[in-house]
């Protein structure tokens, strides 16, 4: 037996979420048995917890998309029993049974080996946040980003993306400015690195005008829509934003001229499938770039029975850096 976050839906269709007791055997099929050791909480959690959001195929389910643990059975020959390993992705948590638990079996191509360097308390607090994030550094790189180049913008900068995205460019070099609409978030953010505060009341409002002056050298941006579209218009010329989110709103009210005119990348970042090479490659740079005096100021606690809690914090904006949930708490 053991305990898990199980959602389950009403014959009126409501949803309700509690801890229960289940047995190994309903456990879904997979070649990987992972005793699991920490989970965290993302957006699509929020909505895997609660409504489903669309995400959820069949009910009862066990949430969270995230994982890292250690191997407890394992039917395929690159992973053994004691190997820690981590999970994010492969749509777990939303189709199938996912970390909220402290057990889960799932396929073994969707698991990466524990990043040397990091714990799995510790690669929980990056989790699918953290992970995207570094994948969105990694392409703006890729793209001409150099530290000294000019000040990084980072929206939704107090997310779960946002708040590793500004520890991984602020060690990397690069001067951030962190946009937030949570003004008691300031002191936190500079913490983390952020050389300037912008106010989201300052960038989410839509102009008329394409361009306007050419601002920042890079942009990881979570939060789309309005804001999304004006940032492009202050790009520098052959400048990247990386989009990771939708935070506000899927429409983009923008024009063409920004990428015709100053040759501005729009990259668009997906961490669910990822190939396996480059997830290796991220994780690597996490454990290389993340400093782990930052990411721990960025942890809150939580357990299995705080989930259905947090849940609804989350996607009402009210959750603050990375909750790393102790699923044998």
């Amino acid at each position: 037996m053991f305990r898990a976050l199980v959602v389950e839906k009403n014959d009126d269709g409501k949803s309700h979420a509690a801890v229960q007791e289940l047995d190994e055997a309903r456990l879904p099929e997979g070649e990987v048995t992972v005793a699991v050791e920490y989970s965290t909480v993302n957006y699509k959690d929020g909505l895997c917890i609660g409504p489903g959001g669309g995400l959820v195929r069949s009910y009862p389910h066990v949430p969270g998309i995230d994982f890292a643990g250690t191997v407890a059975a394992s039917e395929d020959a690159r992973y053994a029993p004691g190997d820690k390993v981590v999970l994010t992705g492969w749509r777990v948590g939303e189709v199938h049974w996912g970390g909220y638990a402290q057990k889960a079996r799932v396929k073994a191509d969707w698991l990466v080996p524990l990043p040397e360097g990091l714990t799995t308390r510790q690669a929980m607090a990056v989790g699918t946040a953290g992970f995207t994030a570094m994948l969105a550094v990694m392409a703006l790189e890729d793209h001409g980003m150099k530290p000294g180049g000019g000040p990084v913008l980072v929206t939704g900068a107090a997310g779960g993306v946002g708040s590793v995205a500004t520890a991984i460019l602020a060690h990397l070099g690069h001067e951030v400015a962190a946009v937030t609409g949570r003004p008691e978030t300031a002191e936190y953010l500079t913490a983390l690195g952020a050389a300037r505060i912008v106010p989201r009341d300052e960038i989410n409002e839509t102009v008329k005008r394409p361009l306007e002056a050419e601002t920042w050298a890079g942009c990881v941006d979570a939060v789309g829509g309005a804001m999304l579209a004006r940032v492009l218009g202050q790009m520098k010329y052959g400048a990247s934003v990386a989009a990771v989110g939708l935070a506000g709103g899927a429409g983009l009210p923008a024009t063409v001229i920004p990428f015709l005119l100053r040759g501005v990348n729009l990259l668009g970042i997906d961490s669910v499938m990822q190939p396996y090479d480059n997830r290796l490659r991220a994780w690597r740079r996490v454990a290389a770039d993340l400093p782990m005096d930052k990411l721990e100021a960025m942890i809150r606690p939580a357990t299995l029975a705080d989930l259905p809690g947090l849940g609804a914090d989350i996607l009402k904006g009210h959750v603050r850096g990375r909750v790393v949930v102790d699923v044998n708490a």
